[in-house]
């Protein structure tokens, strides 16, 4: 595993964690770094802080193209798996599209349900297509 990979790894950790105390992603972040689990990656640190920062925006678009699917009704891990997705797609100018989706997609199949690879594939390729008119 790439240490990139690693890092959306930890990202995933630290955003599932904090979706499911009901914290901010940034208080997860300093809960984890107080606690001295290490030093974070930087590319964790940015990916945490990136979705931290546009996760209005990110939830607005998740809502508006996972068809079907609120966000309470998700997974939480395919749902935070999608906010990091969505922040790489959009906001991530040296990640090519199609790494941040399969990046998505081997997360989900890796933590989550069967049917999570295609869900999350479908809500990103939307995104996907529809950028650069959904900044």
């Amino acid at each position: 595993m790439g240490a990139r990979s690693k890092a959306r790894k930890r990202a995933l950790d630290v955003l599932y964690a904090a979706d499911l105390r009901g914290e901010s992603a940034t208080e997860a972040l300093d809960r984890v770094i107080a606690a001295g689990d290490g030093p974070p990656n930087d590319y964790t640190l940015t990916l945490v802080r990136g979705v931290a920062a546009q996760v209005t925006r990110i939830d607005e678009l998740l809502g508006e193209f996972s068809t079907g699917w609120s966000l309470d009704r998700m997974p939480a891990v395919d749902r935070n798996v999608l906010r990091l997705g969505v922040w790489e797609l959009l906001w991530a100018d040296d990640v090519p599209d199609t790494v941040a989706v399969t990046e998505a997609m081997a997360l989900v199949q890796d933590l989550s349900t069967d049917e999570s690879p295609t869900f999350v594939n479908g809500v990103l390729g939307a995104i996907q297509r529809a950028h650069p008119s959904v900044t």
